[in-house]
């Protein structure tokens, strides 16, 4: 992989190809914004249709708020970021690391610079805010839920059985439900930091455009998809399957999410709560694949890259296992998490085009 054309220099006089590119690709931060004031005028707008109040989706799980997870991360990211490369710099000589951070901080984060990375990490909030409030709202919007035919389709392909007991049976409801309960919340603190990682820590922050641009386009492909073929998923339209669920974190919040679901059916508007429940298709495993994907097109370490396919897959197995969702919902979450990664390449510039080989000449610093 390589930048797009459209924002490495021209090698000389007359017409280039990065004239020829289009307006996004010149600015790849663009696409993101435009999603994000996209998703938040379809917010407002069905808001006021189905005369729905918007809501913060934070109230649900405040204490990982993702105002707060964002907003501290960037500042620790940045921090770290300077501190690292002034320190390497300075061959980590305690005499020469403040001129050194001071140097990379005046060549690295450029007014230009920091003003891309905050305005892309706050088109992902409010991508993700609108997101929320679209989903809550499905309920009122498509009362209809497909549930009981893929029900049908995830017992038919486990010979009858329920998918969930199924991985009970194999793996067990001890230790195996206490990591994989912990994997699936990992997610919720993940998304955030790796947005921010993204834009903080990539040497192009074109890079970290180009991963918030995808997980931005995860966001509205999921809520398609919601829309597309509403559902609750197995653990809450199955009562004996309930039953057997381990407790661990993930059934908490599970009732959690239930009871606010319930509120918010028994009064929309005046319940104060926010409706977070949807199965079709599986968000925690689109958002992931994207992640996966991404650092194995960009050929970051390999630790990093074995990491996040080992977190997906175990995530996979988690969103089965606690019947937050049915088989076919996992299937087009990876379909969502690579449309994503494509479509983000196409918006921001980037063509999916092998690295140069040796001969080619060294990359050229960007900014953008």
């Amino acid at each position: 992989m390589r930048l797009p054309d459209s924002i490495l220099p021209s090698p000389g006089g007359g017409a280039s190809r990065a004239s020829r590119v289009n307006v996004l690709a010149r600015a790849p931060y663009a696409s993101s914004v435009l999603l994000a004031v996209g998703m938040l005028l379809l917010t407002f707008a069905v808001a006021a249709a189905a005369e729905l109040p918007v809501r913060d989706p934070d109230t649900v799980v405040a204490y990982r708020s993702r105002v707060f997870i964002i907003g501290a991360s960037l500042v620790l990211f940045l921090f770290l970021d300077v501190l690292v490369r002034g320190a390497s710099r300075s061959g980590w000589s305690r005499a020469r690391l403040g001129a050194e951070i001071a140097h990379v901080w005046r060549e690295r984060w450029t007014r230009r610079r920091l003003l891309v990375a905050l305005t892309t990490v706050v088109s992902f909030y409010i991508t993700y805010f609108a997101y929320r409030n679209l989903k809550s709202f499905l309920p009122v919007v498509r009362e209809a839920t497909f549930d009981a035919p893929l029900l049908h389709l995830d017992r038919a392909l486990f010979g009858g059985l329920d998918p969930a007991v199924f991985l009970h049976d194999l793996l067990g409801t001890g230790v195996a439900g206490q990591v994989l309960s912990a994997v699936y919340l990992l997610y919720i603190t993940f998304v955030p930091l790796s947005v921010v990682a993204a834009v903080a820590w990539s040497r192009r922050v074109a890079v970290g455009i180009w991963y918030v641009t995808a997980v931005n386009l995860n966001w509205v492909l999921g809520l398609l998809s919601y829309y597309l073929v509403p559902s609750l998923g197995p653990v809450f339209v199955d009562p004996p399957l309930a039953d057997q669920m381990p407790l661990t974190a993930v059934w908490n919040l599970q009732q959690l999410l239930l009871v606010d679901r319930l509120r918010f059916v028994a009064d929309p508007a005046g319940s104060g709560a926010i409706q977070s429940i949807a199965g079709f298709a599986s968000l925690h495993v689109s958002v992931l694949f994207t992640a996966a994907l991404m650092a194995h097109l960009l050929r970051v370490r390999q630790g990093v890259r074995w990491g996040l396919w080992t977190m997906l897959g175990l995530t996979m197995i988690a969103t089965i296992y606690f019947g937050w969702h049915y088989v076919l919902d996992d299937i087009a979450g990876l379909a969502i998490g690579g449309a994503a990664v494509y479509l983000a390449g196409v918006a921001t510039g980037w063509r999916g085009r092998p690295s140069p080989p040796a001969t080619a000449p060294p990359p050229v610093r960007a900014e953008t």
